[in-house]
């Protein structure tokens, strides 16, 4: 692989991280980090009971 070719591989990753990031698709992923450093042995969330929980009954700003 050239280069440039291992330029774009690592500017797509990037552009990738980000996106997921501003979607949120990690922060269930950075709750468990957090959780198991700081609370170690402690039960932690299922993803669905964390989402749950992060956005509670009022949706405010969603749509939907």
């Amino acid at each position: 692989m050239g280069r440039a070719a291992s330029g774009l591989v690592r500017a797509a990753r990037h552009i990738g991280w980000y996106w997921a990031s501003l979607l949120g698709d990690n922060h269930y992923r950075r709750y468990l980090q957090y959780r198991r450093q700081a609370h170690p042995g402690e039960p932690v969330l299922s993803e669905r009971d964390y989402w749950r929980r992060r956005y509670g009954a009022d949706p405010g700003g969603r749509c939907c």
